[in-house]
């Protein structure tokens, strides 16, 4: 789904954060990644979803090598990315509007949308908050409902940024029972090495703008 060579990137202040990065995810891996704060785990998000650009290497996702803005139209539509902050993923002025924002872009009828929300709320208990305006609610609330919007797309992988920051345990546990009967193929990005261990199949450290596998006693 996601192959990356070569790939290099600096931000304008001149912090370099990749220098020959290679990285892939195949259709069913569940990845996690961890590693301190600066060391590339949502810039490396932004990359696939072409939100950033590379200042050299290839990015491919879905066989087809992106480059170009409308390139990534489509990994867009296909890849759901939540945002490592929620207010940069809710705009609309409630709940279920933020949720069906994205199926509705996507074409869905307007009932199909309907069900979607439902269907998406009842996932991860916000049941009774669809008419809520979301910038009154929790942070944890406002967690799952950006997580739910990524949910409502239906895409064909994800990309967690901190999936899980702001939530207490029994929305921890909701959402880690969605990823294991719903999803096939995810990149949680997490400082939570407990939940990335009970979520994914294989962890990797970020650190230096490289990625290595994380020991068993890490």
């Amino acid at each position: 789904m996601i192959d990356i060579r070569d790939l290099s990137f600096s931000y304008h202040h001149g912090k370099k954060v990749f220098k020959g990065f290679n990285f892939s995810l195949k259709k069913g891996q569940r990845i996690g990644i961890i590693g301190p704060n600066g060391s590339g785990k949502t810039t490396l998000f932004h990359l696939i979803m072409g939100l950033l650009k590379p200042a050299s290497g290839e990015i491919k996702v879905f066989g087809k090598v992106r480059v170009r803005e409308k390139d990534f139209m489509e990994v867009r539509q296909r890849i759901g990315l939540l945002f490592q902050d929620s207010d940069d993923q809710l705009f609309c002025p409630t709940v279920e509007e933020d949720i069906a924002f994205g199926p509705l872009n996507l074409g869905k009828s307007r009932e199909q949308v309907r069900q979607i929300v439902r269907e998406s709320c009842e996932r991860l208990d916000l049941k009774g908050l669809e008419k809520e305006i979301t910038h009154r609610l929790s942070a944890g609330q406002k967690r799952l409902v950006a997580l739910t919007s990524v949910i409502a797309m239906q895409p064909e992988c994800f990309l967690l940024d901190e999936p899980t920051a702001g939530l207490d345990r029994e929305a921890t546990e909701k959402l880690l029972g969605y990823l294991k009967e719903h999803a096939n193929t995810y990149v949680i990005a997490s400082h939570d090495l407990e939940f990335l261990r009970a979520a994914t199949d294989t962890i990797y450290i970020l650190k230096d703008g490289t990625m290595g596998a994380l020991t068993p006693l890490a």
